[in-house]
């Protein structure tokens, strides 16, 4: 039997870990009810039209060896029903697989009228090649009204581009975007890809970059329709022309300097087509851009790694803790928090229509999203931070 002294220890370890899990569950209670509501998926594009006489959009699509991509995509954004004047303005970022061709075929078949391929210039100095490619489009779109940027994996259902403007004019807002719905086909990507929409809407919720004069800045990169005239307000491309994750610079920019109202939503209607096969793939597209989110800091790194295993593996360790000793109140509030959590992630599985069982898997997704961020700082410092298809991007403290 243990000794009188070893027991107090025992007990004192038991207390402290009941301590540090109720405060998991403080933390979870207030993501659940004082944190934008960052769990709910209801932020759905608003109800809107047009007046009069559409405005013209043009559509940049920056692609970097997407010939594989573009025949499944392209054509869903060439034959939009929209009735106003749309351009669809396609950049060829020095590809190497024939993508300029594949993409003049595609507009060939589908609107030969709507698509102009573009050879992308050099990337210089100073700028990361996608926002490069985004500025190429950009000066060649002369005076649209609207600026489209989506990227080259992504398909559009019929309609969509038609409520998109009449939602921006409506609302009169500077941005508009939807976050695109991600495949969930594989293993990998069942486990990992809705949780990756889930950590995203918890760093910026979605009601708050929407809230009219907010400070809450975010947008999804895939699809982002944006009013040019705010664009150019606040001086183009060119202040984030070194930006890793262009989408929320984008969105911080314009409603810094233009200032412009944004939006951001789900979608069913946008579709992300690109394929995640194996965990690997997840992987490394998580770790492209994770350590970047904190801005290169190590002590934002050890604050995110402390704070998700509080938040997902404490409830959890704490639970099964509880069953063991037994501690009924170490039990009861570890349970308390896993329960939680688990509510917060089932509108998104509900989203992707996946059972909502999964929900109980989120500790062990939670562990595998800190391990892909300690994996990008570790990337970083080996200076292969950012490498996408052969290019790795100079690190920016934007």
């Amino acid at each position: 039997m243990p000794s009188g002294a070893s027991r107090a220890v025992m007990c004192q370890a038991v207390l402290m870990l009941i301590v540090l899990t109720l405060l998991a569950d403080a933390a979870w209670v207030y993501l659940l009810v004082g944190h934008g509501m960052f769990w709910r998926t209801d932020q759905r594009l608003p109800p809107g039209g047009v007046a009069g006489t559409w405005p013209s959009v043009v559509a940049v699509v920056p692609a970097r060896d997407e010939a594989a991509m573009l025949p499944e995509t392209l054509p869903t954004l060439l034959t939009q029903d929209y009735p106003g004047q749309l351009t669809v303005l396609l950049v060829d970022d020095e590809s190497t697989d024939g993508t300029a061709g594949v993409a003049a075929a595609q507009g060939k078949q589908a609107a030969p009228a709507r698509l102009r391929v573009l050879a992308g210039e050099p990337t210089p100095p100073g700028w990361a090649g996608k926002v490069w490619a985004m500025a190429q489009g950009l000066r060649a779109a002369g005076d649209a009204d609207y600026i489209l940027f989506t990227d080259a994996d992504i398909a559009y259902a019929p309609g969509t581009l038609r409520t998109l403007v009449g939602a921006a004019v409506s609302s009169d807002r500077g941005l508009v975007s939807q976050m695109a719905l991600l495949r969930t086909d594989t293993v990998a990507e069942r486990l990992l890809i809705p949780a990756f929409v889930y950590f995203f809407a918890q760093l910026y919720p979605f009601r708050r970059v929407n809230r009219r004069g907010g400070r809450t800045a975010a947008a999804a990169g895939g699809c982002m329709l944006v009013r040019r005239g705010a664009l150019e307000a606040a001086g183009g491309l060119e202040p984030i022309s070194d930006a890793r994750i262009d989408d929320v610079a984008l969105a911080g920019l314009l409603k810094r300097v233009a200032p412009a109202d944004t939006w951001l939503g789900f979608s069913t209607d946008v579709v992300s087509c690109r394929r995640y096969s194996r965990l690997a793939e997840v992987w490394d597209m998580v770790a492209r851009s994770a350590y970047t989110q904190l801005r290169y800091s190590p002590v934002a790194l050890a604050g995110t790694v402390a704070g998700m295993a509080l938040l997902y593996l404490l409830p959890v360790a704490a639970a099964l803790a509880g069953l063991l000793l037994p501690s009924p109140w170490l039990a009861i509030a570890g349970f308390g928090a896993w329960a939680a959590m688990s509510v917060t992630y089932l509108p998104v599985l509900r989203l992707y229509r996946l059972s909502p069982g999964r929900a109980a898997c989120l500790p062990l997704i939670g562990a595998l999203y800190t391990a892909m961020t300690v994996s990008s700082a570790r990337r970083h410092r080996a200076g292969q931070g950012g490498e996408w298809k052969g290019r790795v991007i100079v690190a920016s403290r934007r």
